[in-house]
């Protein structure tokens, strides 16, 4: 499955394609304000091309009605919805009605389907949609890019994701991707980062089904790893399709503290001071059953066994990884399968003993591999608008938030490189504070988070713009993104 916003070749068809209301039979295509959105899924494929269906708001289909009309519901016949995609060497993508054997294609104001003879107008050009902070996977060498901050440079040599500085974030300008590292440089045409965007960190992001990625220069070559020590650079004879990535979502892994200043790690036992890779954590949240699950980078769970005893020795599909969690201002309680709480023995073993949290069982929990977040709200993504102060949640572009992690689990968030957040007698929150606050992460999904303001209230996105911390509950306009 690919998430999308669906674009238009720029030069060609300025429009986008988006739902519109026309009946209470489905809903027709016109112009609309914001970038829609559209998960692809993949049915069969055949060689380049790919039979896809076009998911859009609230599970609608993207249907073709026998006279070429276009519109949004839901299918009487898979063939009604599917589409024939194939990728051209521009990076565009066309669609033809798997039915009908007709092109999707626009006018500048409406979308039909009525044509079968192939023309430019019928070109698309799909823009990501997802959360711009991401991995880069190599399915080639089943390997992770990261950024080397000391030489400047970045190597396709990482089998796990846990590393901060394998983060990245997409930078989309003027219709090309600048690459940014976790050390706020920029991937350029040269084999070192570069401090600023430019000419020279511009590449083409081409994309196929599967969030399938390649990185081309305005001179046709291609990012791909090379050499024995795999460093990213450009090249023009790729291998074995070496030069496609797999974009993901940054992951969240996370580090766990006990009360006497020790790490959890993957040997269950709580004896370092320091973090290490062995303790750190994948947070792993099921909307389901309302549990996480914590993997350690052996790809091994953290299971309650026999004795009351957790063990690092689980597998996803075991009822035992599962653990139902308790926030408490940036620490956690875990509760296990048995009903008891996990908590830390005074010989520093690990075991589900507790009939009630106490301090025993409370974990200070942090991001491992954030040193700073990219929030994205119901409305848009975190920043500060030009000439205002308020911090808005409606953005195109995001902002970087450095977090500076402080005792008892509470962060300072610094924007700007020295401002703080800020909070205003009308609980807006501004990015210009000169006094450090203390606000609290709480992780409440996969990749999402509800932020706890130092009035006690949680960070909502007001579809105004502003960002206000007044949430007494955690709802949806309080989770975020990151």
């Amino acid at each position: 499955r690919s998430e999308c916003a669906w674009r238009e070749r720029p030069l060609l068809l300025p429009w986008r394609i988006a739902p519109r209301a026309l009946s209470k039979g489905g809903e027709g295509m016109g112009r609309h304000h914001g970038p829609p959105t559209w998960e692809l899924k993949v049915a069969t494929k055949h060689g380049k091309q790919m039979v896809v269906a076009l998911v859009g708001h609230q599970g609608r289909h993207l249907l073709v009605d026998i006279d070429g009309t276009v519109r949004c519901g839901q299918p009487v016949s898979n063939k009604q919805s599917q589409f024939l995609l194939e990728v051209h060497p521009s990076g565009a993508w066309t669609l033809q009605q798997l039915e009908n054997k007709r092109y999707l294609e626009s006018d500048g104001e409406d979308v039909f389907c009525v044509t079968h003879n192939l023309t430019s107008h019928h070109m698309w050009m799909p823009q990501l949609a997802m959360h711009v902070h991401v991995v880069l996977f190599n399915p080639s060498s089943q390997l992770y890019a990261r950024t080397d901050p000391e030489l400047n440079r970045v190597w396709v040599d990482t089998p796990v994701a846990y590393p901060e500085e394998c983060g990245f974030i997409l930078r989309f300008r003027n219709g090309v991707c600048h690459l940014e590292t976790s050390n706020h440089k920029f991937v350029s045409r040269l084999e070192k980062l570069a401090k600023k965007a430019s000419a020279e960190t511009a590449f083409h992001l081409n994309l196929r089904p599967g969030c399938l990625v390649c990185l081309t220069d305005r001179d046709g070559r291609v990012l791909y790893p090379r050499g024995s020590r795999r460093l990213l650079c450009l090249g023009e004879s790729p291998e074995d399709n070496e030069e496609w990535f797999v974009i993901k979502r940054c992951p969240q892994w996370v580090s766990l503290k006990t009360w006497a200043k020790r790490y959890m790690n993957a040997e269950v036992y709580a004896g370092s001071k320091k973090i290490t890779p062995m303790s750190t954590f994948l947070f792993e949240a099921d909307a389901d059953t309302k549990t996480v699950q914590l993997k350690d980078v052996r790809h091994k769970y953290l299971a309650q066994r026999q004795f009351k005893s957790v063990m690092a020795n689980g597998y996803r599909e075991e009822p035992e990884t599962k653990f139902h969690v308790l926030w408490h201002y940036g620490k956690i309680f875990l509760r296990a399968l048995n009903g008891r709480f996990v908590g830390i023995l005074p010989v520093g073993l690990v075991a589900a003993r507790a009939a009630h949290p106490g301090p025993s069982e409370e974990l200070e929990l942090r991001l491992a591999n954030r040193p700073f977040l990219v929030l994205r709200g119901r409305h848009g993504y975190v920043g500060s608008p030009v000439g205002r102060e308020a911090l808005h949640g409606d953005l195109l572009e995001p902002d970087c938030v450095e977090l500076l992690p402080c005792k008892r689990g509470v962060y300072h968030f610094r924007s700007h490189g020295k401002s703080f957040w800020s909070l205003t007698p009308e609980r807006t929150v501004e990015a210009w504070g000169k006094v450090a606050l203390n606000f609290c992460l709480e992780i409440r999904g996969n990749n999402l988070m509800a932020i706890l303001a130092p009035n006690g209230y949680y960070l909502r996105g007001d579809r105004e713009g502003p960002l206000v911390a007044d949430g007494e509950e955690v709802t949806s306009e309080c989770l975020w993104e990151f």
